[in-house]
């Protein structure tokens, strides 16, 4: 999962995982914003960790908006598509991982 700021243009956060439930999707933001405070809209995707009781009740309570893309328009949120396309191609794809871990100690976590 990506954290993006667009209007600054920094990432907060990269957790690399297997799969993300929706208490995992809420976990991770409440680690960045509780120092910087949280954003008033968070752009996501449809995927089914976003489209979740859990986020849409943490952000409810938080008095964040979700800006949904639309199905099948990843130019919806093109800043985030072209920088995991950057991260792939000047990152990972210049090493060889073999667990998580190993993932999480390259990337300086």
């Amino acid at each position: 999962m990506t954290v993006v700021d667009t209007f600054f243009r920094y990432v907060p956060m990269l957790d690399p995982r297997h799969s993300y439930r929706g208490e995992d999707v809420v976990q991770n933001p409440e680690r960045v914003c509780w120092k910087v405070g949280y954003p008033k809209t968070i752009r996501v995707d449809q995927g089914t960790e976003f489209v979740s009781r859990d986020l849409d009740l943490c952000a409810y309570t938080k008095g964040v908006t979700l800006n949904f893309s639309r199905l099948g328009k990843p130019t919806d949120n093109a800043y985030i598509e072209v920088f995991n396309g950057r991260f792939q191609a000047e990152c990972l794809n210049q090493h060889w991982f073999l667990t998580l871990a190993d993932v999480r100690d390259k990337m300086g976590d």
